[in-house]
């Protein structure tokens, strides 16, 4: 029996078809899956032009479109052409085929007629809340022909909805007990909100509502609901308080395979890592990093910490902590590596964005890096000595740097939040900082947030600076605790844990 899963999104080691965590996750299922031997479909878009880069011309952040890599183009296989009706118009689906093993991904591309071209140009970015809905209508009615008339519903297991983007998918295609919703986000971008005349006009139904939230819509017409750790648990139940008995946790998971050292792994594998080996390791895959930073920027005294903040640039992650500390402490004797990117109409996250580069400019010990993908993260978070995690509690579903950063023995600095919560031990294989709060804080309207975020800069501080300190003058010490970071963190967030509960039954 199939698995097919639906998202807006997915990580591959190659090509640009993500814009951040859903992606990676998703990534990391289908690598996984496919090693297993599991018949995983994941379907999703082709966007020509990808996500996002940034490039600097006159001091000035540029965003432009992504160009997709020929070798990716390459191992794409094109399947049959078919139609779907939007707009009361016939629109031409090419569908492309990757495979991994025996997982694949089929990727949707919207060929003609030339205003639906515009639903696969870009991810995530639309010009219109128009375009928007209509970007999910044609993922949900794709997905819809191609599971029915290609794969068989009497042959799938389970169809998951990754997001509510394509909540639309059960109602166009019904079908007992097969669907389950997984809610990666608390925060609006997650739960998109459309006119219901726009809606009604794309599809038989009628709603009472002038506004149709997604999210409502898929959590009506599933089974079962998910969300992504212990904690969110809470929050959604908060949120979408109507559907509580659906909804169940499961904790993110990453592929070691993909993310850990082969190297920490195997000695951790033959019970052979210790302090002395951990050490050595580590030290080459920061002298790897450093070598890179040295093509960018004259890197001094590379005894320093090395300290790395890399994640997308949005408001509820706060990225301005770190910089807030550079400025306040920029005689400490670290590194600091600041690296994500935006949302192109994110005015407030490109905003930061400069400010990170002013820093780099600034000072010798910053670099700001808008390189945001997979082989950067790889690098930073095998290589750094210090990871930072500081999103406000309650908007971080789980998240996974400090998964992906810990089994390589790098710490993390982290707030109470997401699913740090269940690994980390403060001051023993990582450390917390703020408050543990267990409701949707609005960070855009609360008077309360900016309290918050006053409170928990105070501790973020505090506890940065005794970590440097903590580097220069206990080495050993310092080591202790991310060699810890792999012994604990290891076995907790292998994804086959995660796999093993959304897919009882199928993985044994």
């Amino acid at each position: 029996m199939a698995i097919v899963s639906v998202t807006m999104d997915l990580a591959l080691e190659e090509g640009q078809t993500y814009a951040g965590g859903l992606g990676v996750l998703e990534g990391d299922k289908f690598y996984a899956l496919g090693r297993m031997g599991i018949d995983y479909i994941v379907l999703t878009l082709f966007y020509r032009g990808g996500y996002v880069d940034y490039i600097v011309h006159k001091n000035e952040l540029i965003p432009i479109a992504q160009n997709q890599p020929i070798d990716f183009l390459d191992k794409l296989k094109p399947l049959e052409l078919f139609t779907i009706n939007l707009k009361n118009e016939e629109v031409v689906v090419r569908p492309w085929e990757y495979k991994y093993r025996s997982a694949r991904a089929i990727f949707f591309e919207a060929v003609d007629p030339k205003w639906a071209r515009v639903l696969t140009d870009r991810l995530y970015i639309e010009d219109s809340l128009e375009e928007r809905f209509y970007k999910c209508a044609f993922l949900s009615k794709a997905a819809a022909k191609f599971i029915e008339s290609k794969i068989g519903l009497e042959k799938i297991e389970y169809i998951d909805l990754q997001e509510s983007y394509s909540a639309l998918l059960p109602i166009l295609l019904p079908m007992d007990n097969l669907y389950r919703l997984v809610i990666h986000t608390p925060g609006p971008w997650g739960h998109p909100v459309f006119p219901r005349e726009i809606i009604e006009k794309e599809i038989s139904t009628k709603f009472v509502s002038p506004q149709v939230v997604l999210t409502e819509l898929g959590l009506s017409v599933v089974q079962k609901a998910f969300v992504v750790s212990a904690k969110q648990v809470d929050i959604i139940k908060k949120v979408f308080p109507q559907h509580v008995i659906k909804i169940k946790g499961i904790t993110n998971g990453i592929d070691l395979d993909r993310w850990m050292d082969p190297e920490i792994r195997k000695l951790y594998l033959n019970g052979a890592l210790d302090l002395q080996s951990f050490k050595k390791i580590h030290e080459e895959l920061k002298r790897r990093v450093l070598n890179y930073l040295k093509h960018l920027k004259n890197i001094k005294d590379e005894d320093r910490i090395l300290i790395s903040c890399s994640r997308r640039v949005v408001k509820y992650k706060r990225p301005e902590f770190l910089s807030y500390f550079i400025e306040e402490n920029e005689d400490l004797p670290a590194i600091y590596i600041l690296d994500g990117k935006a949302h192109p109409h994110d005015h407030e996250g490109i905003k930061r964005m400069r400010q990170m580069y002013e820093l780099s400019k600034k000072y010798s010990n910053v670099l700001f890096l808008s390189i945001f993908d997979l082989n950067m993260a790889k690098m930073l978070l095998k290589g750094s000595d210090l990871n930072i995690f500081t999103p406000f509690s309650g908007w971080e579903a789980c998240g996974t740097s400090y998964m992906k950063a810990g089994v390589n023995g790098v710490p993390t600095l982290s707030s109470r939040d997401g699913g740090a919560l269940e690994i980390i031990n403060d001051g023993v294989n990582g450390w917390f900082f703020g408050k543990d709060i267990r409701e949707l804080v609005d960070i855009y309207t609360d008077p309360k947030a900016e309290e918050i975020n006053k409170e928990d800069y105070a501790e973020f501080k505090s506890k940065l600076t005794s970590i440097i300190k903590m580097y220069q003058e206990n080495r050993d010490k310092f080591y202790e605790v991310g060699l810890e970071a792999i012994r604990t963190f290891t076995p907790k967030v292998d994804i086959t844990n995660a796999l093993k509960e959304y897919y009882k039954g199928i993985i044994k």
